[in-house]
Parts: structure tokens; sequence; C-alpha cells
């Protein structure tokens, strides 16, 4: 391994003019002991590198191979995959001790940092990707678009009301970069307070599971069932005289809570929650509590409402 690392500083020529700029800018290519420095050692460098090392009559490695190559692409460019046949490279699966295939090792600054051995599933490879990308903080290709400053705009719109601007941004982000998280959270947000619930819900509905269990998605999804309920404006006067009428009422004021929350009056909705633990705090099993929880979950964690009514429910549980 010594060895081969340290030829990452001697030329290395391609023949037939194979080291051009498009082919070492690819994400996938095979390669060999001659091109194994400058293709993983150095590559490594700026980005993580796969190495995958199969053989021709290898079964597992027929299986692995398409669903490496279909992660990696997904990855946009965060990764790089590099294919070495070793009936063809001994000399190289013996230096870097290769006992059986497939096995891919993970390269990051010129080191292996991680690995494994056998034809994993889809769902694993891009569990092992993903990890890889945020151990070494690797970020896709976006053909040059300031993706993170594209968000902090969006963002920005979106909470000032400006929900038009906000999705157009959102969508730019997401063209540069397709899974990234917080453009697809942002573009969920703004399609709900365009009123476009179905379609949010359906977008959300198409996301794999991966992606929807990310803390942003999940904190939309939240967001988009507590204002799914239909809103009744005399449904919200009837349910507010009762709680008038008997404050300890709780589940009129809870229901209250769940109207006025869907009709987008929500720091009141949380009020009326609040008010619940206080009178009584383990009234139906916590539900107040456990509603206001979601709340901070939709509202994000950095919200003025969740770092209010958060520290206000905290004062009440621990008083």
């Amino acid at each position: 391994m010594s060895s081969l690392i340290g030829e990452a500083n001697q030329p290395a020529g391609r023949p037939n003019g194979a080291g051009d700029a498009a082919q070492g800018s690819a994400a996938i290519k095979d390669s060999d002991l001659q091109h194994f420095a400058q293709d993983v050692i150095e590559a490594s460098m700026e980005r993580p590198v796969l190495v995958d090392f199969w053989a021709t009559w290898c079964g597992p490695c027929k299986t692995l191979g398409p669903l490496l190559e279909k992660v990696v692409t997904e990855a946009r460019g965060a990764v790089r995959l590099v294919k070495i046949d070793i009936d063809k490279n001994q000399s190289l699966a013996q230096q870097l001790r290769i006992q059986s295939v497939p096995t891919v090792y993970a390269f990051f600054q010129g080191q292996p940092v991680d690995g494994f051995q056998g034809a994993l599933p889809e769902s694993q490879l891009k569990t092992f990707v993903e990890r890889l990308i945020q151990m070494t903080g690797a970020q896709p290709d976006t053909g040059g678009v300031d993706v993170a400053e594209l968000l902090r705009t969006a963002d920005a719109k979106l909470a000032e009301g400006a929900t038009a601007e906000a999705e157009a941004l959102y969508l730019e982000a997401l063209q540069a970069d397709g899974e990234n998280a917080a453009a697809i959270a942002g573009l969920l947000r703004a399609r709900i307070q365009l009123g476009d619930k179905e379609g949010a819900r359906e977008m959300l509905d198409s996301l794999e599971d991966a992606m929807r269990a990310k803390p942003e998605i999940a904190a939309v999804a939240t967001a988009l069932e507590l204002s799914g309920r239909q809103v009744d404006s005399s449904q919200i006067a009837e349910l507010a005289e009762k709680v008038a009428l008997d404050p300890k009422d709780h589940a009129a004021r809870f229901e209250l809570a769940q109207v006025l929350y869907a009709g987008g009056r929500e720091e009141e909705a949380a009020e009326h929650l609040l008010e619940i633990v206080r009178l009584k705090r383990d009234w139906n099993e916590e539900a107040a509590r456990k509603e206001l929880v979601k709340y901070f979950e939709a509202w994000g964690p950095t919200s003025e409402l969740t770092l209010d009514f958060r520290r206000r429910l905290s004062s009440l549980l621990f008083a």
C-alpha cells in the first residue's frame, strides 16, 4: 500500500489519449496498476474514491457493479468510482491484500478510510456512500452554482412571504443538486404556503424512505400533517365559546388548537395547548405536550416560535 501511495508523486502517461480532461473528470472509470496512483490516490485528495475490485467470473460482482455505479451516479460527483479487474491486475490485488471479490475500498486524502466485501443491497450501498460523503464533507458537482447561497436567499424570501420567488429559487437549487434535502424541504414548504397542499403531499410521497427520514423533510411532513385538517370558521367560533364557558374542557380546547393550527393561526393554537399543560399536564396521556412537540418539529429548531414555546413549556414541566 505504501509503495502505491508513494507512486502518486510520479507522472503516469495513458496510452491512446486516455488521460484527456473529459475522462479525468469522469465519475466512473476502469483503471489498472499503472494508473492507480493517478486515478485513486491523487484523485482522492479532492474527493472520496471508491475502488471496486472485481472479476469477470465472479457472480456477486455482476450484481454489485451496476448497483454501485447507480449509487455513485446519484451522488452527482460527490464520490468517484474506479473499477479494477483483479485478473488483469494481480500484483495490485496482492499489494492491497484482496482475498475475495467483490471487495470495495473507499479512499480519501490518499488513504483507505472504509470498505466492505460482498454484494450489498442498494439500500446498504446508499447508506455506505452517504456515510462516506458525510465523513469527508464531499460536495456534489453543481456546475458552478452556489447552492448554499441560493438556499439562503430562498429561505429569506420564504420568511418575507415572497413565496413564489422562494419556490423558483428552491427549484433552481434542485436543478444543480437534486438530492439536496434542504432544497426539497424548502420547496415543499413553499408549495404548502402557496396552498398547494395536495401537490406537496404527492411530492413528499414520491421521495425515497431515506430522504423522507431526513430531519428537514420529516419536519415538513409533520407540518403538512398538522395543517391537513379542513377548517370551518363556524367550528372555531363554536369551540372557542365552549372553552370560554368551561376553561377546563380540555377536549374542546385541544380540538380548537387543531383547527386553529390548520387555519394558519399557529401561535394561538400553541397558546391553547400550553394552557392545557398548565391546567392538567397529564390530560389524555400528555396529548397537549406531545402536540406541542410536533409544532416544534414543524417550525424547526431555530424558529422564534419554537424557542419561545419550548422555553415556556419547560418552565411548566419543571416548575
